[in-house]
This record gives structure tokens, sequence and C-alpha cells, in this order.
């Protein structure tokens, strides 16, 4: 067991009295900082992290300038790595299919229920003692939906490849009411916790005989966005220095309804209730629903980055400060990513089935809508800036003076009722 004091003081005895140590150097900040000593001193002996399939070097190498840009190191793995790749282009003639896999999910292809696992001894004490020393936390513990073995790992995997991959690619943006992973493989935690390796799950994933655009799309997610963002967080010091966009450090907290109060959107309130059920969601619901509606609403990043990091079972610093901070929140600017990812109810309603279970509706009451006028407004000198923001500008120039002042009446009505833990309604 390690002890109150972390593990250092532990390792430093063993070194002592084995002799140097080899160690993987640690996926996490916190960790590899309170290891340093022992590295710089000889007792730890770092070896590269199996969890990983590729290096600082690629990623310095697929980079220019002081911006960094996730499609570029795709492209630079998937030439180095050969990975979907055939006499030296890429399978399809695409390096992504991105823009093929954003179709609506209407009920068919029927999405596949994810396995139950029957808890041993050892989940049921670990189990039990998240009970009995949480029991005020929010969420649920339901040991059945966790995979905790080695033979549990393997039933996963096996069922994404065989109900969840093949629809997977054009429905990855899809949300529903009626699944809250749809045809999502659910890996994440065991990857991130290395219970299946990348190398391993992106081998077998492209050699399926299976829709090139289903397996791009689920390799672009481990091969590509989850090693850039390791890069980003590990090449910044975990944004040590980077800094906030401004007003950043004087958001707004994050509204109750992200710890279950109801707060009338159906949308988010279906999400946060997935949430806490499952501790996980996919990538769309995390961008374009919580991430969307806490910027919208100038929620603090930190505040969010913190929420994720509680309520998510595959959360770590380098996944989630990137995702939040970075994507979800643009609170870095432009750093990681090209643009803000905010979108009005329409995104929702075309994507999702969210609104049909609404008060609001999506065309006329919904203040979503007015919400993302209402950003583009406030923060248009910064975001004039962005190349990618031009049209989306534009159009919230064209709004006349009265849209404009029931935009900001709209964002100071919602941020406040949410605020105060009070359910909005269409009147």
């Amino acid at each position: 067991m390690v002890s109150r004091h972390g593990y250092a003081p532990a390792l430093a005895a063993a070194a002592a009295a084995l002799g140097p140590l080899e160690v993987m150097r640690p996926a996490e900040r916190e960790l590899r900082q309170e290891l340093a000593p022992l590295v710089a001193g000889g007792s730890l002996r770092e070896r590269p992290h199996d969890g990983w399939l590729t290096t600082p070097a690629q990623f310095a190498a697929s980079q220019s300038g002081a911006r960094f840009r996730m499609d570029a190191f795709y492209r630079y793995v998937r030439r180095s790595i050969g990975v979907l790749m055939q006499d030296g282009a890429p399978e399809g003639g695409r390096f992504s299919f991105d823009t093929d896999n954003r179709r609506p999910w209407h009920g068919d292809p029927a999405p596949p229920a994810p396995p139950r696992f029957e808890p041993d001894a050892v989940t049921q004490e670990v189990g039990a003692l998240v009970t009995r020393a949480y029991a005020s936390h929010p969420g649920e513990v339901d040991l059945t939906c966790l995979p905790a073995t080695a033979h549990d790992a393997e039933t996963l995997w096996q069922w994404a490849r065989a109900e969840c991959l093949p629809h997977f690619g054009p429905f990855e943006d899809a949300m529903s009411v009626r699944s809250s992973g749809l045809f999502h493989t659910r890996l994440s935690p065991l990857i991130n916790l290395h219970r299946l390796l990348p190398a391993r799950v992106v081998d077998e994933a492209a050699a399926l005989p299976l829709p090139l655009a289903s397996r791009e799309g689920f390799i672009r997610q481990v091969l590509g966005w989850r090693e850039f963002v390791r890069h980003v967080h590990e090449t910044t010091d975990g944004f040590a220095h980077a800094g906030l966009m401004p007003g950043s450090d004087t958001a707004r907290p994050l509204p109750p309804a992200y710890w279950g109060a109801a707060s009338g959107l159906h949308c988010l309130d279906t999400v946060v209730a997935d949430v806490w059920r499952e501790g996980w969601s996919h990538h769309i619901t995390r961008l374009m629903v919580l991430s969307n509606l806490a910027t919208l609403l100038d929620v603090s990043p930190r505040e969010l980055s913190d929420w994720f990091w509680v309520a998510y079972i595959d959360a770590f610093d380098w996944v989630v400060e990137p995702n939040v901070l970075g994507m979800g929140t643009f609170a870095l600017g432009d750093l990681m990513t090209t643009k803000p990812y905010v979108s009005g109810a329409a995104y929702i309603d075309r994507m999702s089935d969210y609104c049909k279970g609404c008060a609001f509706q999506p065309g006329r009451t919904c203040p979503i809508t007015p919400l993302y006028w209402a950003y583009l407004n406030r923060h248009a000198p910064r975001l004039s800036a962005l190349p990618r923001m031009m049209l989306p500008m534009r159009a919230a120039a064209r709004r006349n003076p009265s849209q404009r002042d029931a935009d900001a009446a709209t964002f100071e009505r919602v941020a406040r009722a949410l605020g105060a833990g009070d359910r909005l309604t269409p009147d």
C-alpha cells in the first residue's frame, strides 16, 4: 500500500536496498514530478511507457511553430508507423474520413447493449470500500458495469470489435436518449489504465474486415487524438505557462445542473444523468453538450475540468486538461485547436433526439441558440482573428441591435437561473 506521503519514500528505500530500479516514465505529471529527484539521482531508471504508441521526438517532428495541430501529427504518425497505409499513401486516398462520419442516428441499426461483468472478490471488496468511504458523493456504484479483471477487459474488447466498430464510423457524432453510448466502444478507461495496450487495439482494429470509415475513425481517436493530447500536455508541462484566455479566472461557477439539479434543458439533463449513472459518456456529448453549454455560459474552465476529473472513470490529467481547457472551452485559445467548438440548438437537434423530449423548441424557444450568438458577440475581439471563425462571426455581425440585446438578456437570465440551481421553463 502506498503511504500518505506518496510513492517516492517507498521507492527510495527499495532502491537503497536493491539497487537502481527500472520504471516506465509515468503518464501523470504529478507522479513524474514526485519521482524526478530519484530519476536524477540514479535510483530510478526511466524507460518509455508501453501505454503510448508515439515518442516525443515524433511529436516534435510533426509540429511547426508555437501552435500544436493534431492533423499534422496524425498524418506524420500514420506515415511513420504505417497504419492504414498502402504504398506510402493512406488507404482510401484520405487520412481522415471525419466528414463521412457525421450521420445522426434514427434507430437503425440497433445499438448493442454493453456487456455485464460478474464482480470477483477483489472487485466486491473495493466496491464496498468506495460505497463506505464516499457515500455522500454523487453517482452510482454498479460493479457489473466495470470490466475489472483481465478476462473482463478481453470480453469488452471482443464486444467492441464485433458489435460496435462495424457501425462506429458513420454514427460516431450521434447522440440519443435511447443509448448513452450508441456504437462507441467504451474502451477509454481500459486503455488509459493500460489494461488494453493501444498498440494491440490499433493493430487489431486496422485488420478487421470492416468499412474503412469505421476503422479509420476509431484509430484516429486512439492513435491520433489520444496520443496528441498526451504530448501537448507533457510538452507544455501541464499548461503551466500557457495561461488561460482573458476572463477565465473570473468566470462563473459551474451550475448545480452538472451535479444533478434539473436544468430544464433535456440535452444537458440527459447527459448529466448518463454520466452520474455510468461514470462515462462518449466524446460528442462531452464536447457538444457538457463543454458547449459551459462555454456558452462563461463557466470557469478550471471548474469544468475539475468536474470531469471527478465524474469520469477514464479521467487523468493528460487527457482531461487538454480536452477541457484546450478543446472543450477554448480557454487556451488556438494553442492546440483552431476554433472554439460551440453551437446553438440546431446542431444538437440535428445530431440527437434530445430535443424531442424537451419543453423548449429548438427553432423557437430554446435558449441555447441565443446563448450561442451572445457568446460570439461577447468574445468577438478574440474570435474574429481566427480564420475558421470568419463565417460565424460574419453571421453574428448581421444580427441587428435588438437581436443582440435579446441574446445578451437571455444569457444573463439563463446564467443567473442555472447558477442558482433553478429549472428553466419556456415562459
